[in-house]
């Protein structure tokens, strides 16, 4: 997998262009946010995720969309159940992911984090082919954005502790860890 640093775009990935995101603050991009979501809640594949991220979700398909009708989300990637990626916000912009959020005392994550949504619950084991496309991801972040390391992965739980639960109890952050080598 390849990122062009500059454009912040992931080479041969399709880019489902979200307006939710803004220019990103000064400094280096240093984190990277795993988050786990699935649409409605427990169900996988369909259009949901695409459609919330890009502010085309009808409340009228499912009661869980009217609670969530007016959020105004998004992520830079999306990992579905099949392992395969959709890009929503170029790296180079801040996608708006993390809410409420602190890492090592620095408020404000999405300033400097890229954030993942894997195709998941919290109480749902993930696919094998899931780490393997977000272990690719990772690595390639790693080669394009020397402030982030293997260190700097974290869940959108760390981050949000009390607020936030995803990826989840169901995601295996030992073998991710050893896979990216920050075991």
């Amino acid at each position: 997998m390849r990122i062009e640093a500059l454009t912040g775009l992931i080479e041969n990935v399709p880019l489902v262009a979200s307006p939710n995101f803004d220019a990103r603050p000064a400094g280096e991009i240093s984190l990277v946010v795993v988050h786990g979501i699935s649409l409605p809640p427990g169900e996988f594949g369909g259009p949901w995720v695409h459609d919330l991220f890009c502010n085309r979700l009808d409340p009228a398909l499912h009661p869980y969309f009217d609670r969530i009708k007016d959020l105004r989300v998004s992520a830079h990637v999306f990992i579905r159940r099949d392992a395969s990626l959709v890009q929503f916000v170029p790296f180079t912009g801040r996608a708006w992911h993390a809410g409420q959020s602190s890492f090592e005392g620095r408020e404000r994550c999405n300033d400097f984090s890229i954030g993942v949504e894997v195709e998941g619950a919290d109480d749902v084991p993930y696919e094998p082919a899931q780490y393997e496309a977000l272990e690719s991801l990772i690595r390639a972040l790693i080669r394009a954005y020397p402030g982030i390391t293997p260190a700097r992965v974290v869940g959108h739980c760390h981050i949000s502790p009390g607020r936030k639960t995803d990826p989840g109890p169901s995601f295996d952050w030992t073998a991710l860890r050893r896979r990216i080598g920050a075991a």
